[in-house]
């Protein structure tokens, strides 16, 4: 967010000189003042909804710095508002800073909540965005860097498919830009990731950019259990990763990390192989750590899970796989609503799905 905020403002100071409400910014309907009205009036916003936690609806914040003040205080000129986006891209950076990573709050798309990354991405968005727009209304250079562009990507546009470099591909998924192969943008939204809750447990959606440093041995950005993550949670990542490099990732049916309420620790992962397919059939796959084990949590985690997937309209069957021997596994199964498949489902899994001879299968319907 600094970054993004100090970018911003050393591009527009090279302008302040110029009438910012005859000038429109790029391809929006604005002017460059109105904005960057808005831009400051997004930051304030995201950095007060994320303070005050608000979980149904949106904190009412509204700026103009048009009018006189109630003192007789001159409307901001363009340097007053670039110090207005400074100040509230400082508050909202703080905000981030000091919020811990278990708190979320509204924001609609497209699950209704998001946390301190969640928001503090879509304010580098804002940011990054608008000031390309006035950039380009005001004939001024700006690009920012790759690696600010790229975790605006990874975080909440998990949907789209990476492009040749980060900032055009940014720019094509706001529908401000072309990328060779793709068809223009003309409607979008950014994805924040999915939270399921369960009793003791909460289900978070693991974005690329996590997914992609679980599966180089990292720990994703969360807080592990002694002897977490275990291997076939950083093999479920590679699978997210590996679906977001291609372009087939849906957020909502990819990882899960199972995070304790009660200390905010990771135990374990649980999710989908991939989308449902045409016929609505979607397979569950799950660990956890070794220390997590024996409690309940898996079996606690599935439950909410199956229920959550069960309920789309677009799912009508759970898969899941477990090994002969692996009893835990099939317990965990059993207590959570699947069957044991018959002896033709077992042998449709193996030849038209390629399922492992040595595994059983269960469904859930």
């Amino acid at each position: 967010m600094d970054e993004a905020v100090a970018g911003c403002v050393a591009t527009l100071r090279a302008a302040v000189d110029r009438d910012w409400t005859a000038v429109k910014a790029g391809s929006l309907d604005w002017s460059c003042r109105q904005t960057a009205v808005h831009l400051a009036s997004d930051l304030v916003a995201y950095a007060g909804q994320l303070a005050g936690r608000a979980q149904e609806s949106y904190v009412p914040f509204d700026i103009t710095l048009n009018g006189e003040g109630e003192e007789g205080m001159p409307a901001a000129d363009n340097t007053g508002v670039l110090e207005v986006i400074e100040t509230f891209g400082v508050l909202l950076a703080t905000t981030v800073r000091t919020t811990s990573r278990e708190a979320r709050a509204f924001h609609p798309f497209p699950f209704r909540s998001a946390d301190r990354q969640g928001f503090a991405a879509m304010g580098i968005a804002e940011v990054l965005l608008h000031t390309h727009d006035m950039a380009t209304g005001l004939g001024l250079a700006y690009e920012p860097s790759a690696d600010l562009a790229e975790s605006v990507l990874t975080c909440i546009f998990p949907h789209v498919r990476p492009g040749p470099a980060p900032w055009p591909t940014l720019l094509w998924a706001t529908g401000r830009g072309e990328l060779p192969g793709r068809a223009p943008v003309t409607g979008w939204r950014w994805c924040n990731n999915l939270v399921i809750p369960a009793e003791r447990l909460t289900l978070q959606g693991v974005r690329p950019a996590a997914a992609r440093d679980l599966r180089l041995g990292g720990d994703g950005g969360f807080d592990w259990i002694d002897g977490g993550p275990f291997q076939g949670t950083r093999d479920a990542a590679g699978m997210v990763a590996k679906s977001y490099e291609s372009g087939v990732h849906r957020p909502e049916f990819g990882l899960f990390v199972l995070v304790r309420r009660e200390d905010g620790r990771a135990l374990g992962g649980l999710g989908f192989h991939s989308a449902p397919d045409e016929d609505g059939r979607v397979e569950i796959g799950y660990d956890l750590a070794e220390a997590a084990r024996g409690q309940g949590y898996a079996t606690e985690a599935l439950a909410a899970l199956a229920e959550w997937a069960l309920a789309r309209d677009e799912v009508n069957l759970l898969v899941a796989c477990a090994e002969e021997d692996n009893l835990p596994s099939q317990g965990v199964l059993d207590r959570t609503g699947f069957v044991r498949a018959d002896t033709a489902e077992e042998e449709t899994a193996h030849t038209e799905h390629g399922m492992a001879r040595s595994l059983r299968l269960y469904l859930r319907r």
